[in-house]
């Protein structure tokens, strides 16, 4: 079964770029037909959706982030990468990479979720 897993800094300054690498492990992100998704979440809000890459390397990206975002993969690392920049001082957000099937609509296998608080 697919495992995803987001890893880096749980706290950045709003000069830095906030990178988050998201790991896959028992199926590969080139298979068809799937889109690896990047979506975030403050407390007590909904779900954002930053944006994802496809299976074949195509990058779509979420109309309120994407002048600031960048996603980008490692296919020999099987992992994908998210990296935001001019973020603002906020509440803290958790940030999540899934998978998605073509078609679908729907991400149905998710990380667990990473913290990320941006200083002020």
């Amino acid at each position: 079964q697919v495992q995803l897993q987001e890893s880096g800094p749980g706290l950045v300054s709003p000069s830095q770029t906030l990178s988050l690498t998201c790991t896959v492990s028992g199926g590969s992100i080139t298979t068809k037909t799937y889109y690896w998704g990047w979506i975030r979440q403050p407390p007590g809000k909904g779900l954002e959706w930053i944006g994802h890459i496809g299976y074949s390397g195509s990058v779509l990206y979420g109309p309120s982030l994407k002048s600031r975002t960048s996603i980008s993969r490692d296919t020999s690392k099987n992992q994908f990468t998210l990296q935001l920049t001019s973020v603002s001082p906020e509440a803290p957000a958790v940030y999540s990479c899934a998978r998605m099937y073509d078609g679908t609509g729907t991400y149905r296998a998710w990380g667990q979720g990473t913290q990320v608080t941006v200083t002020s």
